[in-house]
C-alpha cells in the first residue's frame, strides 16, 4: 500500500476549504480592499464552519487539530485568491500561546471566541529600533507595588489588524529581581485600555488588513494579564513564532498557487501564430519550475507543521524557518512568472495579478527576513560562527 503524505481527513479538509474559498474568491477580496474594510463575511463564515479554530483544543471550542490543519485552511483560501492574513496572527500565534501557557481563566475567556471568529487578537513584537533583534525590545512592564498591577510602556510597529482586534498579545520585558536583566514576557492588552494608542501606517501594500504603530503609555493591566510563567517568556515566545513561520509559508504557497493557476489558464487559452502560448517551452518551462518550487516548499511546510504538532520545538524551529524561506522565494517567482506570462494583461486590474507583486514580497520580509533565516541556518544547522 502506498503511504499517504496527507490523511483522508486532511484531503477532505482541503476540499471543503477550497469550496469556501471559491465561493468568495479574489473578486471578493479585491472589493473589500477597494472599500477599505476587512473580509468580515469570509472570516465569520470560516468561523462558523470551524476552520478558524481548527488548531485549538476541543474543550475550548476548537477543532482539536494542530498547525498542520490550520496551515491547510490558509493555503487553500489563498489558492482560491481569498487568504485571511489574521489566521497567521489570531489562532496560530495568540491562540497557540494561550492554549499552551495560559491560565484556565485566560483559555475560557479567549479560546472559544478565537475559534468561532467572534473575538480576534493581534500580536505585537516588532519595534522601531529592535528590528529582528528581539533581545533589544524596549517595551517594559513593571509592577505597581501598591496594587500588584502591571504598568506597560513602549512602542510597536507593523502590527496587523489592531483595528479589528479585541486585544493585542504584547511582547514586553520585565526585570529579573535576581540579575537585574530584562527578560521577555507576554501580556494580553485590551485595545480599549487607557494609555493604549494606535496609528495606521500608510502602506503601498494594498491589503484588507491594515498595519499599525502602537504607543503604550503606562497601560495598567491586572496581574492576570501576564500569559504563563514570568520566567519562561522566551520559551513561550518561540511557541508562537514557529507557528507564525509555518503559517507565513502557507500564506505564500497559497498565493503562489493562485497566481500560477491564472497563468496556466491564460497559457492554455491565449493563442498566437495558431498555437496556445503554453505550447512553447519558453512559457511552459518556467511555469513548471514554479510549480515544482511551490510543491517543494509545501513539503517542508508539512514537515515543520508535523514536528511542531508532535512537540518537537527544536526540530520545528529549523524546519519552520526553512519552510518560510522556501515558500517566500517560490511565491515571488511564481507571481513574477505569472505576470510575465500574461504580458501587458498581467498589469491590468481585470486579471488582478499586478497587486500580488507587492504582496508576494511580504513573505520574504515578514515575520523575519530571508537573510536572518540564512543566518539562523548557517549558525544553528551548519555550525558556522555566528555573524550577528
Amino acid at each position: 500500500m502506498t503511504p499517504q503524505i496527507e490523511s483522508d481527513e486532511h484531503k477532505a479538509l482541503r476540499a471543503a476549504v477550497a469550496a469556501l474559498g471559491a465561493k468568495y474568491g479574489r473578486t471578493y477580496i479585491t472589493r473589500t480592499i477597494a472599500e477599505g474594510r476587512p473580509p468580515t463575511e469570509l472570516w465569520q463564515e470560516a468561523g462558523k464552519l470551524g476552520y478558524l479554530g481548527v488548531n485549538l483544543p476541543e474543550e475550548h471550542g476548537g477543532g482539536g487539530g494542530g498547525i498542520t490543519e490550520l496551515s491547510i485552511v490558509l493555503e487553500e483560501l489563498g489558492a482560491a485568491g481569498s487568504p485571511l492574513l489574521m489566521l497567521v496572527v489570531s489562532p496560530a500565534i495568540c491562540g497557540t500561546v494561550i492554549s499552551r501557557f495560559g491560565t484556565e481563566e485566560q483559555k475560557r475567556a479567549w479560546l472559544p471566541g478565537l475559534s468561532d471568529g467572534t473575538r480576534l487578537m493581534a500580536f505585537g513584537i516588532t519595534e522601531p529600533d529592535a528590528g529582528s533583534n528581539s533581545h533589544r525590545i524596549t517595551t517594559t512592564a513593571r509592577r505597581d507595588p501598591a496594587s500588584g498591577d502591571w504598568l506597560l510602556t513602549g512602542r510597536k510597529v507593523f502590527i496587523s489588524g489592531v483595528d479589528l482586534a479585541d486585544a493585542v498579545l504584547i511582547v514586553g520585558r520585565t526585570e529579573d529581581a535576581r540579575t537585574g536583566r530584562l527578560k521577555p514576557c507576554l501580556f494580553i492588552v485590551p485595545t480599549d485600555a487607557e494609555g493604549f494608542r494606535k496609528r495606521p501606517i500608510d502602506m503601498e501594500l494594498n491589503a484588507a488588513e491594515k498595519q499599525f504603530e502602537l504607543t503604550l503609555d503606562d497601560v495598567r493591566l491586572p496581574a492576570d494579564a501576564l500569559v504563563g510563567d514570568e520566567d519562561a517568556g522566551l520559551l513561550q515566545l518561540f511557541a508562537g513564532l514557529n507557528p507564525e513561520r509555518v503559517m507565513t509559508a502557507a500564506f505564500a504557497i497559497g498565493m503562489g498557487r493562485y497566481a500560477l493557476s491564472k497563468a496556466i489558464e491564460y497559457a492554455r487559452d491565449r493563442t498566437v501564430w495558431k498555437a496556445p502560448i503554453g505550447a512553447h517551452q519558453a512559457i511552459a518551462h518556467p511555469l513548471a519550475q514554479a510549480h515544482i518550487d511551490l510543491e517543494l516548499a509545501r513539503l517542508m511546510m508539512q514537515k515543520a507543521a508535523h514536528l511542531y504538532d508532535a512537540g518537537d520545538d527544536v526540530g520545528a524551529g529549523e524546519a519552520a524557518n526553512m519552510a518560510k524561506y522556501a515558500a517566500g522565494e517560490a511565491c515571488v517567482r511564481a507571481v513574477d512568472q505569472a505576470v510575465h506570462t500574461l504580458g501587458g494583461n498581467g498589469l491590468t486590474r481585470e486579471f488582478g495579478l499586478a497587486s500580488l507583486i507587492t504582496a508576494a514580497r511580504v513573505a520574504r520580509i515578514a515575520p523575519v527576513s530571508r537573510e536572518m533565516i540564512l543566518n539562523y541556518v548557517s549558525h544553528q544547522t551548519l555550525g558556522l560562527p555566528k555573524s550577528y
